[in-house]
């Protein structure tokens, strides 16, 4: 979930796609960005893995699925893998079946003992819950060992045997281009494992892995913003099983990225929040006490002391009536715009006295001038 483009669009294909089409296009997308192809290139290697996190959703047609109905929303409760953080070798292992073993193929990392895969996945928060911090409970999907084999594949009582296509090596020497080369990729055979399971768990049917469901609690601090993440240490998924069958080599992690919804009153700037005020033309002319909305538990509002010859636009500044900051919990301040309300509708009463008024003021009026907009910007700024 790191890319913020429609996944149709990442790989540029209809929506109507089959699932060859999907296939394709990631294939191309792949060979075309990846980072061997393009050395420094960081948009390449960048652009390598929003490709992954496409093809990743689109692939799997539960996930397409709820993404087509709900959008990255259908999503929450299946996190898919943080490709940003993951190693090039690491994604073409995972899809190593469209690949077929070359160009990379993950061979080098996936013999060694290697952490599992980190997993990303979201909760909405309400601005109230970023003043006071929250707990909230996250429900998704991952890959865990088999507890029946162990990870194995294979059923309890017997052995996996040594792959004789590999001899157990897991790995095997291609000719490349021409016959100039040769490239070491993994054994299509046995997956890398080095071994083929003949008689098959029950429980994930060879495969060594099997999904669950998973339930947490999750601490987000006051103060967060978003698109931040709160790590879940250890709550990812386990290493490859051709890697390390048992997982021993120790999980991933889980990326909670909160998103923060819009209030209907409020908006955030940093740390602080900006509210606007409706008032009336004779409360700015003549002043006037003006309640204003907070966002406090123990208070809703607060009053500002609005001078005589107020303008419409004015900004009031709260001190420590924003939102906390993460590291020091300091608040920041609340700003109010005041904004003159015209009434849409009048009495004679009112019309006489307003044209009354009218007929006394001598305002030159000036429709380009920027001093307005320019008193906001420094106020909200602090300058």
């Amino acid at each position: 979930m790191a890319t913020t483009r429609c996944y149709y669009e990442v790989l540029n294909i209809e929506r109507t796609a089959s699932g060859d089409e999907v296939k394709r296009a990631y294939r191309r997308l792949a060979m075309k960005f990846h980072p061997d192809r393009n050395p420094g290139d960081a948009g390449a290697e960048a652009s390598f893995k929003e490709a992954a996190e496409a093809y990743e959703v689109l692939s799997d047609d539960e996930r397409r699925h709820a993404y087509d109905r709900f959008g990255r929303d259908g999503l929450r409760s299946r996190p898919g893998h943080d490709f940003r953080t993951m190693h090039v070798e690491d994604i073409f292992s995972m899809f190593d079946d469209i690949f077929g073993g070359g160009f990379g193929g993950g061979s080098r990392r996936s013999r060694q003992a290697v952490r599992g895969y980190d997993l990303e996945t979201e909760v909405v928060l309400t601005l109230e819950e970023v003043l006071e911090g929250t707990e909230t409970e996250v429900v998704f999907s991952r890959v865990d060992v088999c507890d029946t084999c162990e990870g194995t594949g294979a059923r309890p009582g017997s052995t996996p045997e040594s792959c004789k296509t590999c001899a157990g090596a897991g790995q095997v020497e291609q000719a490349g281009l021409g016959g100039m080369f040769r490239m070491v990729t993994n054994c299509p055979a046995c997956g890398g494992r080095g071994t083929m399971v003949t008689d098959k768990c029950d429980d994930c049917r060879g495969q060594g892995r099997v999904s669950v469901e998973r339930r947490l609690s999750v601490r987000v601090p006051a103060g967060i913003h978003d698109g931040q993440a709160v790590r879940l240490a250890g709550e990812g998924e386990p290493p490859p099983v051709q890697a390390d069958p048992s997982g021993s080599a120790g999980r991933g992690d889980l990326h909670v990225v909160c998103r923060v919804e819009t209030h209907e009153q409020f908006e955030r700037d940093g740390n602080d929040l900006i509210v606007a005020v409706p008032v009336s033309f004779a409360q700015l002319a003549l002043g006037a006490t003006i309640s204003i909305p907070v966002l406090d538990r123990d208070e809703e509002t607060a009053e500002i002391e609005v001078p005589p010859g107020t303008q419409h636009g004015s900004l009031f500044r709260l001190d420590s009536h924003g939102l906390p900051t993460l590291r020091t919990s300091r608040r920041g301040d609340l700003v109010a715009v005041l904004q003159v309300i015209v009434p849409q509708k009048l009495d004679e009463a009112q019309r006489e006295l307003l044209s009354q008024y009218a007929e006394t003021e001598d305002i030159e009026v000036n429709a380009t001038n920027p001093s307005f907009w320019n008193r906001i910007k420094d106020a909200v700024t602090g300058r």
